[in-house]
């Protein structure tokens, strides 16, 4: 639990500790990934002057962090407009819920919060969740989403419905597995109706320690079907169906075919991505929108849907009022 103390009122010393997604990053880049909308001249300061602690020590901008480190983040002062998540705001309370029973519930998860605490922020979804239900006896992730992923995750509020999720997740793509769709806009002009995806993948460390994600031929199998939605002259919405599911896949797939994702900070084009940032578009458009799964308990057919966000919904409203889509239309 991290402990926090005001410094005018809104901004609050954060004490996170490291988990194994974050061993071995440089503490500078650890830092400036954690701390987006902080001029980077700032985030060195706050290491030279020590205001930045490394299990209670003052450290260098190049230690290498390791998980199960404590580390102490000064108050810090993001970018007007920034979601304030990790320099220690408040963790909503009030996460959308789009179905709950006995056995599990579904989250319509925000762009920009965690699915759990530990990867650089003090709390995430289950952790929210947890606080709004302290009677709760057992709320465990039966999967996961990308921190700038938005839509529909599932928590299991029993043991034996967990293990049959994962299970479940394992089968994806099958007769018993869990079919889940992803809505998302990449550059480029996409011009299969449907587009069979078959690249295996896997993880490495880049020069500054980033965990990432690359097509390889000794990588593991991993499978994306693809379907056009509506095209533009300079960009396209998909639904992606995951037949896998590998960490990054859908974002790895579509960056490595040039089609990149517009608003990914990890694989995309970055050029491209300050346009949009202008344009109105301050996220990644890549959304879970819809799952169809067996319930884990009854055995009951289940379709669960969350549409666009808004500021999805809008920027596409903005594009259509531009140009007309050449292919299909937008949502």
């Amino acid at each position: 639990m991290a402990e926090t103390s005001k410094d005018r009122g809104a901004h609050r010393v954060t004490r996170t500790v490291v988990d194994s997604e974050d061993e071995g990053r440089r503490l500078d880049n650890h830092l400036l990934r954690v701390c987006k909308g902080v001029p980077k001249s700032h985030v060195y300061r706050i290491i030279r002057s020590g205001e930045v602690r490394l299990n209670g020590k003052r450290a260098a901008a190049s230690d290498r962090i390791r998980a199960g480190d404590l580390l102490r983040i000064p108050p810090v002062r993001l970018a007007q407009g920034q979601a304030e998540i990790v320099a220690g705001a408040e963790i909503r309370a009030d996460l959308p819920i789009v179905h709950e029973d006995e056995a599990l519930l579904v989250v319509d998860k925000p762009a920009g919060l965690a699915v759990h605490g530990g990867s650089g922020v003090n709390f995430g979804v289950i952790e929210a969740l947890r606080r709004q239900r302290p009677q709760a006896r057992f709320l465990e992730l039966a999967h996961r989403l990308d921190r700038d992923t938005s839509g529909l995750l599932i928590v299991a509020r029993k043991r034996s419905a967990l293990t049959v999720l994962h299970g479940m997740f394992r089968e994806s793509g099958g007769a018993q597995g869990i079919d889940k769709r992803y809505l998302l806009l990449v550059r480029g002009r996409w011009m299969d109706p449907l587009r069979k995806v078959r690249l295996p993948l896997v993880k490495y460390r880049d020069a500054a320690g980033e965990r990432r994600v690359r097509v390889a031929p000794d990588g593991k199998a991993s499978h994306t079907v693809f379907r056009l939605l509506a095209r533009w002259e300079h960009c396209s919405l998909l639904e992606a169906e995951l037949r896998t599911g590998r960490t990054h896949q859908i974002r790895v797939h579509c960056a490595h075919l040039g089609f990149p994702i517009a608003g990914d900070e990890k694989y995309g084009d970055f050029e491209w991505n300050r346009s949009l940032s202008k344009a109105g578009l301050r996220r990644m458009f890549l959304h879970a929108w819809k799952i169809r799964l067996l319930h884990p308990v009854s055995g009951e057919a289940l379709e669960l849907t969350a549409r666009l966000p808004a500021a999805l919904r809008g920027f596409l409203d903005c594009l259509s009022t531009k140009e007309t889509a050449e292919y299909g239309q937008a949502l």
